[in-house]
């Protein structure tokens, strides 16, 4: 057996036996480099080489400001807004999950972070309000993967990283792919409630309305600064990360008063292993993508997928078909590492744009993140609401298929997400 052959049968053995994802490929690589007789030197310095990098600090600072401004209360304040604009329609309270999970999104950078801190909050005032549990876990879930499409996103200073494209025009570029997808589960939802006997609430005034927007308005500012810095020419993401990560600091313990000397502890220990877990998984996935492209497997695959797709709609079908495949069995964060590597250099040589594809590429691994067996926010939403996966599971489909869809117009039409950083001028 050859050795890419060895390393792929270990590895998919390991996930079959629910081996973590991390040593499931940090395992294989090393049997496969025992196997080659490669010098394990280069286990080390394959290692150190793949989380060394100045662009991966970016994830320590947006997990803590993410963690910051959930701990500060924002979640309740941001939910809060959107019930009082819209929570007075008869899908209000699907159409307040939605849009708070894109506010909350420019937030946390994470869709399973999204869903723990709205989920609880949310999920029980849909189902008082006359929706179905299953419906509300599976839209809560669905739209908190909108976590890592909307900037700032961890998945896209990891593309980035890999891909050597700019992270800043790749937040910009996830702006209006996060919005489509947002507005086609409002759609999606419009289309669902019309069956069911929802209990609608009182309109707000406009004072009130007001006076939840002074409430949230100091989280609202996190993605302005941290885009406008970027654009402005102020800081790097990197550095837009660390003062993102500062301001959530100054908001949470000076402006709403919520976060205090324990509860800063607590979230710098936290939002340590959080970012400890996430470096694990960059360090075993890069050591799985460098013997897949040592061993002549990327050259191979991009040759074969050059062969068999002779046109660039041809080759962004069997990427979506791959993807979302994958998805539904590993986090973004390796699958970016496994597959960029292999689809990037066919997609240039089709003449598809990088930072259109670093999009595309998250979307697919967004959606897998609610498509079982491994849909890890379908389990946070199951652990709030307490229904079985396999009712969640059903629900979920016509959220997905909605998702689906505007994956297929961002895929097929990259103007969608190249025109505001074009506008723009980034480079």
């Amino acid at each position: 057996m050859s050795v890419a052959g060895l390393l792929f049968l270990v590895f998919a053995i390991l996930l079959f036996l629910n081996v973590p994802i991390a040593l499931s490929l940090g395992i294989s690589s090393i049997i496969a480099m025992l196997a080659a007789e490669t010098p394990m030197i280069m286990l080390p310095i394959n290692v150190y080489s793949s989380i060394g990098k100045f662009t991966l600090l970016a994830i320590p600072f947006f997990v803590l400001a993410g963690n910051v401004m959930e701990k500060a209360g924002i979640s309740e304040r941001l939910i809060n807004l959107a019930n009082k604009a819209v929570g007075h329609k008869k899908a209000g309270l699907a159409i307040v999950c939605v849009i708070t999970s894109c506010f909350f999104a420019a937030i946390s950078g994470s869709g399973p972070a999204t869903v723990a801190a709205l989920g609880v909050i949310i999920i029980p005032a849909m189902i008082k309000a006359g929706y179905n549990d299953g419906m509300s876990s599976a839209l809560m879930a669905t739209a908190g993967a909108i976590g890592i499409i909307i900037p700032p996103s961890i998945a896209y200073v990891v593309y980035g990283a890999i891909a050597g494209v700019s992270i800043g025009k790749t937040f910009v570029a996830g702006i209006m792919p996060g919005i489509l997808m947002g507005t086609a589960l409002i759609i999606a939802c419009i289309i669902l409630v019309r069956r069911l006997d929802i209990v609608q609430q009182e309109k707000a005034s406009t004072r009130e309305v007001w006076a939840a927007f002074k409430e949230a308005v100091w989280g609202l500012l996190m993605p302005v600064i941290i885009l406008g810095g970027i654009y402005g020419g102020f800081f790097t993401p990197t550095e837009a990360a660390a003062v993102s990560a500062v301001y959530g600091i100054v908001v949470g313990v000076f402006i709403y008063r919520e976060v205090n000397l324990k509860n800063l502890y607590e979230i710098l220990v936290e939002s340590a292993v959080q970012s400890a877990v996430v470096m694990i998984i960059v360090a075993c996935a890069s050591l799985f993508a460098w013997i897949v492209t040592t061993q002549g497997v990327a050259a191979m695959v991009s040759n074969y997928l050059l062969q068999i797709s002779n046109s660039q709609y041809l080759f962004l079908l069997i990427i979506n078909i791959v993807l979302l495949i994958a998805g539904c069995f590993i986090d973004a964060v390796s699958a970016l590492y496994i597959f960029v590597p292999i689809m990037l250099p066919v997609a240039l040589q089709l003449g598809y744009d990088p930072i259109a594809f670093g999009i595309v590429m998250t979307m697919n691994l967004a959606i897998g993140q609610v498509t079982p067996p491994v849909g890890v926010n379908l389990y946070v939403a199951c652990g709030i609401s307490k229904v079985s996966l396999k009712d969640i599971s059903r629900k979920v489909i016509p959220f997905v298929i909605a998702s689906i869809i505007s994956l297929l117009l961002i895929t097929y039409i990259p103007q969608l997400s190249l025109w505001l950083p074009n506008m723009m001028k980034m480079k």
